[in-house]
């Protein structure tokens, strides 16, 4: 399933989703802009890989890369497919939370998304980068906020691409369940195809847990 739009419209102009998306497309330049050497260091420097965590648990300093690897990706498609859906949800969870509370959000689901990657498999050795868990948590918020939202999604029919009308909640639980089958058949690795399952998965629980607590209104709740 392809998601387009949705059909939740946003009332204030989005300035934290955007700013978020310009800093990830300004960090993933600089790195495909480095000399091969140089772009290496940035990943080992600033990316999470859990067996160097477990080693330094106790350094204040080996808890950076599970902050600074939210804004790193591995190529274009990694960066388009998390910017597209953190554009089509992060807009209007922004709308309930507001710009600033919504940034401590994202950050927050993200470092929780971050952890569960490296309990899923802690002596993993894989460099891992990607916004996608503090995504996974926009989307866990976006679940539990707009329950009559429906997102214009394309689905494959044989040959050809149909245009859909999907509740929002019936795409974000298929989403939801598709990254708990693939996080269950990766446990022990951590990271399988590249995919860090558990952070999707804990990113979108604690974005559903802790999205009440960040909301503005509480009487705007769901509506």
């Amino acid at each position: 399933m392809l998601p387009i739009k949705d059909t939740e419209p946003s009332e204030k102009f989005p300035i934290a989703t955007i700013a978020i998306i310009a800093l990830n497309i300004m960090i993933f330049i600089k790195q495909i802009t480095l000399p091969y050497n140089e772009a290496m260091e940035m990943v080992y420097n600033y990316a999470f890989i859990p067996s160097r965590f477990l080693e330094g648990i106790f350094r204040p300093s080996s808890y950076i890369p599970l902050f600074t690897s939210m804004f790193m990706h591995g190529d274009f498609l990694h960066i388009l497919s998390n910017m597209w859906s953190l554009w089509l949800f992060g807009d209007n969870v922004e709308d309930k939370m507001g710009a600033f509370r919504f940034v401590l959000f994202y950050i927050l689901t993200g470092l929780i998304a971050g952890f569960a990657h490296f309990i899923a498999g802690p002596t993993s050795t894989i460099p891992t980068v990607g916004a996608s868990g503090a995504i996974a948590g926009v989307m866990g918020a976006y679940f539990l906020m707009f329950p009559h939202s429906k997102i214009v999604t394309l689905i494959p029919f044989i040959l050809f691409y149909r245009r859909f009308l999907v509740p929002a909640p019936v795409f974000l639980l298929i989403w939801f369940l598709g990254q708990v089958r693939s996080g269950i058949m990766s446990v022990g690795y951590g990271t399988v195809g590249g995919v860090a399952w558990w952070a999707h998965i804990f990113g979108f629980l604690s974005g559903s847990y802790f999205c009440r607590r960040f909301v503005k209104k509480r009487r705007e709740w769901g509506q």
